[in-house]
């Protein structure tokens, strides 16, 4: 019974973790090149980056689904060198956080990023600073209240994903059944305690991680 229990829980973490990385990462990475860089159709880029935050998770799902689909190139790339379909799978999974979670640690990192003082970052460079070590020890660190609250708020986006997930990697138990899908089927099969359990745990989780960025926040 314990096992049961746990195991929605502990592959959402897993799932949000892996997830949260890849997408800490490459959000960083994205939203650094947008804030400095300057060219037609930024906006409508920008756009597209924000896009999963405001569509439906049916239709995110829909659209991994088209994406990694046997049919598809992409899909039938990913069969080839893995010898499996992506879909229904944890890697499924993880897609599927990272494309939800991604828009919120994007929008954060570029916030901080665009806030960065650009005098402090010539100054590094006169000193013969490269850009590298500009963006690793001037703007990364000037910018880190954004990428912090972005990486919590990712994570907990990914950690409540239930549409796209259920979608694109299904809801098979001890491989892609998430916490999320595991509490709407408690729900539906009328196994109330087991779903309030459930739910007080994400809580918990989602409360503790509000909390630290506070702590992070007001002593940075």
């Amino acid at each position: 019974m314990m096992e049961d229990f746990w195991s929605p829980v502990l592959l959402s973490l897993e799932i949000s973790v892996s997830a949260g990385m890849i997408v800490f990462v490459l959000g960083i990475l994205v939203a650094r090149w947008m804030a400095v860089v300057r060219f037609k159709g930024k906006a409508a880029l920008d756009t597209i980056f924000l896009l999963p935050l405001v569509l439906p998770p049916t239709v995110v799902g829909f659209l991994l689904v088209v994406v990694f689909g046997k049919n598809s190139p992409v899909g039938q790339a990913v069969e080839w060198v893995f010898k499996q379909p992506v879909i229904f799978t944890w890697w499924a999974a993880v897609i599927a956080a990272t494309v939800v979670a991604f828009p919120l640690m994007y929008q954060s990192a570029k916030t901080g990023f665009e806030a960065v003082d650009g005098d402090i970052e010539n100054a590094a460079r006169v000193d013969g600073a490269n850009e590298f070590r500009v963006f690793l020890f001037v703007s990364v660190p000037l910018a880190a209240k954004s990428l912090v609250s972005g990486a919590v708020l990712s994570f907990a986006r990914a950690l409540g994903e239930f549409g796209a997930t259920l979608m694109f990697a299904g809801n098979i138990p001890g491989k892609t059944e998430t916490a999320p899908t595991a509490i709407y089927l408690a729900i539906d099969a009328g196994n109330m305690q087991l779903a309030w359990l459930w739910v007080i745990c994400m809580v918990a989780i989602s409360f503790l991680m509000l909390v630290s960025v506070h702590l992070f926040q007001s002593k940075a």
